[in-house]
């Protein structure tokens, strides 16, 4: 999977839809469409920060930073989260409620529809880059949405919240059109909102765990016990602590009882061909370090 095609044809299509959005949502006056246009602007700068993330991310370990600069997608990630969906749902939200309370008239109702209907085509767009990469990756939805990719997840999230926006913006419109109920835009605009700052707050709890430092699925760190363990020179491995460093960068400790009566030479050889094993298995693992114990 590349995460740096899924990010830029993100911010692409993002570019032209905001400017198509913000010049109908001045003419018309309608709510929905700024919503609109608010949550193209915030996916546009919200994909950009993922890939400076993943630019930053990419920086070679040096002497403050011995583990690399993995977390910086994380942290990115989580800025990007918080200005795509928190502060845009917000905003929406707001003007929302203040259409909806104070109905004012809308114009442009046909160029509106039509805005809306490109923002859900490119949206699906983008979904479609996300999943073709994914196969191409051999790599499936549901792996996406359980690793640890936050950013590659926030992104995906945009596009299905922007594909469900559209269609709620889309029969608001719509009933706006035969009704001429002003009220109704401001209804729409205010639950594009909602689902905006649900869905942020969600990703934003997920991606401060990776922050703070989560260990490695248990089905792995179980896995990577069974692996060493086939050694004959182990005993028994006493204990094994891991971290993500980054969706593709983990750190794991393993303290080992190893059997007695090896020799020094053989207990180092021991130590590398477990660490070549586990590194060949689970290529992730990039920081791998092991404690023999008596």
């Amino acid at each position: 999977m590349r995460p740096q095609v899924i990010l830029a044809t993100t911010l692409l299509l993002n570019a032209t839809l905001f400017v198509a959005n913000l010049w109908i949502a001045v003419v018309s006056g309608s709510r929905t469409v700024l919503a609109e246009a608010i949550l193209t602007a915030t996916d546009l700068t919200g994909s950009a920060l993922l890939l400076w993330g993943l630019h930053l991310s990419r920086r070679p370990a040096d002497f403050r930073h011995p583990f690399g600069f993995g977390k910086e997608r994380f942290f990115w990630a989580f800025v990007s989260i918080v200005i795509t969906f928190t502060i845009a749902g917000i905003v929406a939200l707001v003007t929302g409620v203040d259409q909806w309370l104070n109905p004012r008239p809308i114009g442009h109702l046909l160029e509106g529809v039509v805005v809306v209907l490109a923002t859900l085509v490119a949206s699906a767009a983008g979904m479609s880059v996300t999943l073709r990469e994914l196969r191409l990756g051999r790599e499936t939805l549901s792996g996406l949405l359980e690793s640890s990719h936050e950013g590659l997840k926030a992104v995906f999230y945009q596009d299905a919240v922007a594909i469900v926006g559209a269609v709620i913006a889309l029969g608001g419109l719509l009933a706006v059109y035969e009704t001429r109920i002003n009220a109704i835009d401001g209804a729409v605009a205010a639950t594009e909102g909602f689902l905006l700052v649900a869905t942020g707050f969600v990703l934003a709890a997920e991606t401060r765990e990776y922050l703070v430092g989560r260990a490695l699925e248990p089905e792995t760190d179980r896995a990577v016990l069974q692996l060493v363990e086939r050694d004959s020179r182990v005993a028994r491995v006493r204990s094994i602590l891991s971290m993500q460093l980054g969706p593709d960068d983990a750190l794991v400790v393993l303290r080992i009882n190893f059997q007695d009566g090896l020799t020094t030479d053989q207990l180092e050889a021991a130590i590398d061909q477990v660490g070549l094993a586990v590194r060949t298995a689970y290529p992730a693992i990039r920081h791998l370090v092991i404690e023999p114990e008596s």
